[in-house]
């Protein structure tokens, strides 16, 4: 049983399916109803010819004639056999009906046409058999019992369903539809006519003003959407169900953002999708996602010019295995290439994108292999087995409170593993290597930024002298990726709180994983060597806003149901991130969320001096290396918290 488009239940029953019925199988009772049907329009067919024969004469049966009597015995049976032969061509028995709709009563019009023409044609050639206006009521009534035999047994369901519901009254909910087109029409309809749905559906709102004081399904429009928080308290709402799968992102964020201020909790269609595939009903809403609180429509990219530079490709991606790199992994692999590498450190991380790669691209020719970027010889081997002529570098040490308890661990992976990577590619004639960058290695206050800046630093040198196009994608916080804030607020939320803010005022730029790797792909076929791509992160968002907007969305009260705790800013941790240092410039692309920074004049034979000291101190394990990379990077404050100047994206809450 599902629920169609239309909003109505049917489960067909062909000839193929009555052949392979078992009397004593489930499938019996389903005999036994086409069985019933048939058997009833056949009486209703008699009855209402009798009737009409009867009314006839003043409903006085002494009065009705003899001959009129015996036509009526002997062509009675005939003509409810061409009736029932007439709704088997129409298919009004192909279908037992839970819910009739407009379609079906269309098709009953039809045999009911067939059948007047028929019975028209009956009395040119056999005459009067019964009195004429007698047949044409007998006729009307016909059809008035055929329609009913089949509506009969909806409003039986109806009433069914209507009593389960008023016997849990107690535990019934209130919902609230917003949008009165065919979703909202057929999330209604099942709440209104499925004995699975207990809640009630007191009242649906919709923009448009022609809607205003109508019904759908028989509940009430009864407003826009400034009317909502009114309507919940009217109406004694505890859920709200957005229902308009096609809204424009910032029609949505404005809507939801009026949804967090009634304290109830909000559930939503997946997308407009859902619609196309006649898929709408209650099981498939979901919760509100960060994501439709952004405010902004997905960002889009130049398929064309994605593939057209992969395609044929042999392309290694590091880090293939982390939030980044296995989405990187899923959109080269839809770009047709030579061979995808995938080279990551954790091999069950590895082993997850390698299985989910199989199942979705068979035809991939794929390879998955474990190692680390700070070895040396596994690089030069991996370079000289496989040959890439594209690397996607998104092996990284990312969590900034980890890595300021342990600064050497990321100059190793970062600074090191980038340097030994880029070397290798050089040498190997790589064409494009495509680093993978953060805003924080804008004015670095942690040493995970300061080290992502070191990495940039090394793809800008490389680039002046190899011919290897090396060049960096700096972006800020993606919603979702490991260790970001969004999942902790979740499952914190989940946990009963309380959720955790470091600061009342951090602000950061936040983008899908889907859209930052979609950029970081382009912004690779716009590469000429040396750029530093910066994505454009959309509007900022405040974080604590964020936070208290997820738990009034899930039904609760931020500092009632969930406590938030101001846990301070860590070591390193800015209120504010940002893309571009001053003097980077900025110039514009083909794609308007994606933007170049101008290389900075620096000393190579300098920096290269100075990555060689940065590795004898690793070596060395220096409990001074914040103090050494600061030397290099002058604009890194180790420590360094907040600045109010500034702004830009973040990769997570710290």
């Amino acid at each position: 049983m599902r629920l169609g488009f239309r909003g109505f239940y049917f489960r067909k029953l062909d000839v193929s399916t009555m052949k392979s019925i078992k009397w004593g199988s489930p499938n019996t009772s389903a005999v036994a109803k086409v069985t019933l049907i048939v058997l009833m329009d056949i009486l209703a067919t008699i009855a209402s010819f009798f009737f009409g024969l009867w009314m006839r004469f003043d409903f006085v049966f002494a009065d009705i004639p003899t001959r009129f009597l015996e036509n009526f015995g002997h062509y009675v049976i005939p003509w409810c056999a061409i009736t029932v032969a007439v709704f088997v061509l129409f298919r009004l028995y192909n279908s037992i009906w839970v819910f009739v709709s407009t379609p079906e009563v269309f098709r009953i019009l039809g045999a009911y046409l067939v059948l007047g023409v028929l019975g028209v044609l009956g009395f040119h050639f056999y005459g009067v058999i019964l009195p004429r206006g007698s047949c044409l009521i007998g006729f009307v009534l016909s059809f008035c019992c055929t329609v009913g035999i089949r509506f009969s047994y909806r409003l039986i369901r109806t009433a069914q369903i209507k009593f389960a519901h008023m016997t849990h009254a107690s535990g019934l909910k209130n919902i609230m539809i917003i949008g009165a087109g065919d979703a909202g029409r057929a999330i209604a309809n099942e709440f209104v006519n499925s004995e699975y749905v207990r809640d009630h559906v007191a009242c649906v709102i919709d923009d448009n003003p022609s809607k205003l004081h109508k019904q759908l399904c028989g509940v009430p429009i009864v407003g826009d959407r400034h009317a909502i928080p009114e309507m919940v308290k009217q109406y004694s709402i505890d859920k709200i169900i957005f229902a308009i799968p096609s809204c424009s992102a910032k029609s949505r964020k404005e809507i939801l953002d009026i949804c967090t201020t009634t304290g109830c909790e909000v559930q939503m269609l997946p997308g407009i999708y859902q619609m196309v595939n006649g898929e709408v009903s209650v099981s498939k809403l979901r919760k509100v996602d960060p994501q439709d609180l952004l405010g902004r429509e997905p960002i889009r990219v130049n398929i064309d010019e994605i593939i057209g530079y992969i395609s044929g490709k042999v392309v290694l991606v590091t880090g293939g295995g982390g939030s980044i790199g296995s989405e990187l992994c899923r959109q080269i692999a839809r770009a047709n290439p030579k061979q995808l590498i995938i080279f990551d450190i954790y091999e069950n991380n590895a082993y997850e994108i390698q299985m989910e790669l199989n199942r979705t691209h068979p035809e991939l020719n794929l390879e998955v292999l474990i190692g680390s970027v700070r070895n040396t010889s596994r690089v030069e081997q991996v370079m000289h087995t496989y040959r890439p002529e594209l690397i996607f570098h998104a092996a990284a040490h990312k969590h900034v409170p980890l890595m300021e308890d342990s600064p050497n661990e990321a100059i190793k992976n970062n600074v090191l593993g980038t340097y030994k990577l880029a070397k290798a590619a050089a040498a190997y004639g790589v064409k494009r290597f495509v680093l993978i960058s953060t805003d924080k290695a804008v004015n670095p206050t942690n040493i995970m930024g300061a080290s992502k800046r070191l990495c940039e630093m090394v793809v800008q040198m490389m680039n002046r002298q190899s011919h290897t196009e090396f060049v960096a994608v700096r972006f800020g916080n993606v919603l979702g990726s490991n260790g970001s804030v969004i999942p902790l607020f979740k499952k914190q939320i989940e946990a009963g709180g309380p959720v955790t803010v470091t600061h009342p005022d951090i602000i950061r730029y936040f983008m899908t994983i889907p859209e930052a790797v979609s950029l970081v792909l382009q912004a690779g076929a716009y590469a000429k060597g040396g750029e530093i791509f910066v994505l454009d992160m959309g509007e900022p968002v405040k974080i604590d806003t964020m936070a208290r907007n997820m738990i009034r969305l899930s039904g609760l009260e931020p500092d009632v149901d969930i406590q938030i705790v101001y846990t301070g800013l860590r070591p390193g941790e800015k209120l504010y991130e940002e893309l571009l240092m001053k003097e980077e410039g900025l110039q514009e692309t083909a794609n308007q969320q994606i933007h170049i920074g101008k290389p900075i004049e620096m000393d190579d034979e300098l920096f290269r001096k100075q990555l060689e000291q940065l590795d004898e101190a690793c070596r060395e394990e220096t409990p001074d290396m914040k103090r050494i990379v600061s030397e290099i990077i002058p604009t890194y404050v180790p420590g360094g918290v907040g600045n109010d100047s500034l702004v830009g994206a973040g990769r997570s809450n710290g």
